[in-house]
């Protein structure tokens, strides 16, 4: 689950890593009190899930409280389009209120989980304030990546190495070096899957403070950590992608034409892969599980067909404790709740294939029942 700036730095506070001054405002009377406070003198950040909020005029310094509160009255309650948000982009119903800091310097630091080397690992570069992926893309040696031992924990000298790659005065090495053993406590404790800040700034006093910053939370360990579910913004999140999450089915919308309806990650990647061989390409991955019910299937079978981009539905099932028959009576109870106008194809084995099979055959709805993912790719590719 991602987090707002806002909550990130709340979070970051409690754990010793120095933020600028700041509070959230959920109207235009809570920022006008807020700019009083300061004088007029703040920068105002809409709070969305997404990055590029500065290019796309969601960030801005101010100095009065008169162009403050002109500019706030745009941004609160408008929809934000980034780089990352797609054309219909997100919903700003927060602004972050902060004081302004004087930045001699800008660096990029992060902290999150490798699940290759199952280590945390630090990443961090000179190119603050820019996008990471094009650092690396496009200079990927002014990029460090060190790896914390999972036994020995966090060891001060990966701070110095960080340190003196980031060019930082002996000062600003022990700080660093308190501020990584912070993040990496913050990350432990609060069971989370990446700490970014970016930009981490060097002050013109030569203090470090985390201008700005996100933060994941890791669901798997959702239920050491009750309190994360007021964090949650659902108006942030894909409309598809959150009525699948209060239905406990693992959905994830892509930008394809084929909707895809599978049992078990790793076949779900499978018939991605395959999709994509015959020149299609997926519109999103779904997962029911392995012990999905016929009214799981149900659920995530409309959740397909309800996606107006979807132009044709591929449902690869392997039967194990998920019987193909309980597929098939999900799929055919679904079909007849709803108007569906899009080819389906299905592909069945394992358990009771044979049994889920005739099921959809004597169904009536129009389905072709493929005899091995060769054949199914073949109905995709027509």
């Amino acid at each position: 689950m991602k987090l707002h700036e806002y909550q990130a730095k709340e979070i970051l506070s409690t754990f010793g890593v120095p933020v600028p001054s700041g509070k959230v405002a959920k109207s235009l009377d809570e920022v006008e009190k807020l700019l009083d406070s300061l004088e007029g003198k703040a920068v105002i950040k809409a709070q969305v899930h997404a990055g590029g909020r500065g290019k796309a005029g969601g960030v801005k310094v101010v100095t009065d409280v008169e162009s403050g509160k002109a500019f706030a009255k745009g941004l609160l309650n408008s929809t934000l389009v980034t780089v990352q948000t797609g054309p219909s982009g997100v919903p700003v119903n927060s602004l972050l209120i902060e004081e302004i800091i004087q930045i001699e310097k800008e660096l990029y630091l992060s902290v999150t989980i490798d699940g290759g080397a199952k280590s945390i690992v630090i990443i961090a570069s000179e190119e603050g304030g820019m996008e990471i992926e094009e650092v690396a893309e496009k200079s990927p040696e002014k990029i460090k990546q060190l790896h914390v031992n999972p036994i020995s924990g966090y060891q001060p000298y990966l701070g110095r190495e960080i340190a003196a790659f980031l060019n930082m005065d002996s000062k600003q090495a022990r700080s660093l070096s308190s501020l990584l053993a912070n993040l990496i406590r913050t990350l432990n404790d609060k069971d989370l899957s990446l700490i970014e800040i970016n930009p981490l700034v060097i002050t013109s006093d030569g203090q470090l403070v985390a201008a700005d910053t996100k933060m994941d939370t890791d669901e798997n360990a959702d239920f050491r950590h009750p309190a994360n579910e007021s964090l949650r913004d659902p108006e942030q999140e894909d409309p598809l992608e959150r009525i699948a999450n209060e239905k406990g089915i693992q959905y994830v919308k892509l930008d394809g034409d084929v909707g895809c309806m599978v049992n078990g990650a790793g076949l779900a990647m499978a018939t991605m892969d395959v999709i994509a061989q015959v020149g299609s390409s997926p519109a999103n991955f779904l997962d029911v599980g392995g012990g999905g019910s016929e009214e799981q299937v149900s659920e995530a079978f409309k959740l397909i067909v309800s996606d107006p981009s979807v132009k044709k539905v591929l449902i690869n099932v392997f039967g194990g404790i998920l019987r193909c028959d309980v597929v098939a009576n999900g799929v055919v109870s679904a079909y007849k709740d709803i108007d569906v106008k899009v080819p389906i194809i299905v592909r069945m084995t394992g358990t009771n294939s044979e049994e889920g099979g005739e099921i959809l055959r004597e169904s009536g709805i129009p389905v072709s029942v493929a005899n091995d993912l060769s054949e199914a790719a073949q109905l995709i590719a027509n």
